[in-house]
């Protein structure tokens, strides 16, 4: 059974940025953690409840941030972007 997925208000704006073909690549991406939400890398220390979730369009790699909530079987889209200040931005967000 599927897992539901939520958006963060902060996910939504970084996604209306993003051209066609990354945003293709993330509803893939959607589609594949809403099925499967361990695919994802379990990070550690500030960031131990973040998930995250890479792929690349073109030369550039992309990782996507959630949070899961197995009790309610939900998927909690956090974050997107491009490697650069990821996480430095994910644990400012954290404080």
């Amino acid at each position: 059974m599927a897992y539901d997925v939520s958006q963060t208000r902060r996910f939504l704006r970084q996604y209306k940025k993003l051209n066609d073909n990354i945003a293709n690549d993330v509803d893939k991406a959607v589609v594949l953690l809403a099925g499967k939400p361990h695919s994802g890398e379990k990070k550690k220390g500030d960031l131990a409840t973040l998930w995250v979730y890479k792929f690349n369009n073109g030369n550039q790699l992309y990782l996507l941030g959630y949070s899961i909530d197995d009790d309610l079987r939900l998927i909690y889209l956090e974050s997107i972007g491009s490697h650069e200040n990821f996480y430095r931005d994910m644990k400012r967000l954290k404080r």
